[in-house]
């Protein structure tokens, strides 16, 4: 495949990439962080997949059942016709629990005729850093590991095992199914089984959808990108990971590869903060949860990113005998950005914290632990607001006096004088209100260069920053000003290139970017927007949501010429944009009379 042409589906415990092909080519199971049982994402050779097979005369077509994350690759030669409908179940069961199993169902739907298919199946546990040997057992065909570490993984299926096994053609005379668990069935599996928990599963994606605020415009857009968001988020903890993938590169041969199966704390906090503007409460209620859990003692400093179970120590490691996404190595797992120093994200959390308390509101005993954390965080901000820091990109040579990192360090003390405001503590209004402006002096007296006419990236430089764009939506200066609308023209003259956009054109720590983060090109569409420059931003949003790939998924980053997606994928920070941009645009959500309508029609 030349793109990341591949549906996700998950069940917010872990998640697969099934081609459009119908192959499963990344899974980790029994959770997303797990090591890969299917990785032919990163190693065609040795990676491992799950794939249906079909002659040639055979045309492919998938598409997700609409407003779900169940996948629907049809298969069908004129006469003779099938789906393969993949999903990980999630439904709540007769005890109001939620049941989501670290399984992946397949079931095979006939359409008409005879139609033919080998089903190649072929696990390799553990990052296939050992062999996996196979044995039929009964009821299931098992997969495990002989040396290293012991794994283990079974296969259900109303289809013979051996023509499994030895991936012979089948010829489909009725439904059918297969089931890949992590966990050894209790009960016995069939097809009328595996046809419940489609249906169950369904349902439970429909009723969720349903609750999402709806819009006139980009409703579709909307939605994808909400249940991609939600498909992100860990059940067990309420995390919210960066990506579903490793080591897919921002370019391909070289070695920006980098494990986004991580919660980064700020951009978890922006998806929380726009899930909360779609109406999903529950997922920010179970997101606050998570940050109050890993929130150390007050002495202890917030790290940048965490383990999906709040894991501090994330260990990089480097698996060497995969060959990387088409040979890009080289394939990573742990990211040693935990231990980087990131000034920006306390701003992001405050401001995720004061719209929590502002919309959901708190028990008393919640919020006296978010007041406290405010506190903390205060402190900790008064002491570094000053100094500098990685910034956004995580750059891992110098550290800089970063804009962005500025501005979210007055965010935080903004976010937190409203905060105090709220708790009528005006002792800490006033005597943040100080170190709030303080800081705004130190941002327009360091960050506006005046040979440029424009904010730049940090204090002193003459290189543009497209996270630079961002100083207006948190507040910090308003879209009239003249100074954000130069620096908008400005980013827009030198980091825009074929209606996309690079982050910075610096030289970072390997070499200049060649790819557009795709963030980013929101961004500047949410700029224009907001400086009067309408008909230009939506032209420029409708042009970037061509992009995605044939299920409406974006990765992190875009090449500029061929607009193939690169980076890990589907991204986090790439969906939220979408969400943000497309109400922005759009102009907000339907009234309650509108939506009943729509509901209708």
């Amino acid at each position: 495949m030349d793109n990341l042409d591949y549906g996700a589906i998950g069940n917010g415990r872990s998640a697969a990439l099934v081609s459009k092909n119908g192959s499963i080519d990344w899974c980790c199971l029994p959770e997303f962080d797990s090591a890969s049982v299917f990785a032919n994402i990163l190693d065609e050779n040795i990676g491992g997949r799950f794939a249906i097979q079909v002659s040639d005369d055979y045309t492919i077509s998938q598409k997700y059942i609409h407003k779900t994350n169940l996948l629907k690759t049809t298969y069908s030669n004129g006469n003779d016709q099938f789906q393969v409908i993949d999903f990980m179940p999630r439904y709540i069961n007769g005890d109001n629990r939620h049941h989501l199993p670290p399984e992946i169902i397949r079931y095979v739907k006939l359409l008409s005729g005879k139609p033919r298919f080998k089903p190649l199946y072929n696990p390799r546990l553990d990052y296939a850093r050992n062999k996996t040997d196979y044995t039929i057992e009964g009821n299931y065909l098992k997969s495990f590991t002989t040396k290293g570490r012991y794994d283990s993984l079974y296969l259900y299926t109303n289809f013979s095992k051996n023509d499994v096994l030895n991936s012979a053609e089948i010829e489909l005379e009725d439904d059918g199914f297969f089931l890949v668990s992590y966990n050894q069935k209790i009960l016995k599996q069939t097809v009328e089984m595996a046809k419940l928990k489609m249906e169950r599963t369904k349902v439970y994606w429909l009723n969720w959808t349903e609750k999402l605020v709806k819009f006139s415009k980009y409703n579709d857009e909307i939605v994808r990108s909400s249940l991609v968001l939600k498909l992100m988020s860990y059940d067990k903890s309420g995390a919210i990971l960066a990506a579903l993938t490793t080591s897919l590169p921002e370019t391909i041969g070289e070695v920006r590869n980098w494990d986004y199966r991580f919660c980064w704390i700020r951009d978890s906090s922006m998806v929380i903060k726009v899930l909360t503007n779609l109406g999903q409460r529950d997922v920010a209620f179970r997101y606050m949860k998570f940050i109050m859990n890993i929130i150390p003692m007050k002495h202890e400093k917030i790290q940048i990113m965490y383990g999906l179970r709040g894991e501090k120590k994330l260990t990089e490691q480097i698996l060497d005998h995969l060959d990387g996404y088409k040979g890009s190595k080289p394939v990573r797992i742990g990211n040693a950005a935990y231990k980087q120093k990131q000034n920006d994200i306390y701003g992001i959390l405050v401001d995720v914290i004061y719209q929590q308390l502002q919309i959901l509101g708190a028990t008393l005993e919640e919020s006296e632990a978010l007041w406290t954390i405010t506190r903390s965080i205060s402190t900790v901000v008064e002491s570094n607001w000053n100094k500098p820091d990685r910034g956004i990109w995580e750059l891992r040579t110098e550290a800089q006096h970063f804009t962005f990192s500025k501005v979210l360090c007055w965010v935080s003390f903004d976010r937190a004088v409203k905060i105090a405001d709220m708790f009528r503590r005006k002792d800490y209004v006033r005597k943040w209100t100080k170190v709030r402006d303080k800081i705004a002096d130190d941002i327009m007296k360091n960050a506006w260069n005046e040979r440029v006419g424009a904010f730049t990236q940090y204090y002193g430089s003459e290189d543009l920053d497209a996270s630079v764009l961002l100083m207006e939506p948190y507040g910090f200066i308003e879209a009239t000003d003249e100074r954000y609308i130069k620096t908008v023209k400005a980013i827009e003259e030198e980091l825009s290139h074929n209606g996309l956009m690079f982050r910075y054109k610096n030289s970072d720590d390997f070499g200049t970017p060649k790819s557009s983060f795709t963030i980013c090109t929101f961004w500047l569409v949410n700029a224009l927007h907001r400086i009067g420059e309408k008909e230009k931003a939506e032209s420029m949003f409708e042009k970037v949501l061509s992009y995605s790939n044939h299920v409406g998924l974006f990765s992190e980053d875009i090449d500029f010429e061929s607009k193939r997606l690169l980076g890990n994928f589907p991204q986090a920070y790439s969906h939220l944009a979408i969400i943000e941009t497309a109400i922005n645009i759009s102009g907000g959500g339907l009234s309650h009379e509108e939506q009943i309508i729509e509901c209708i029609h």
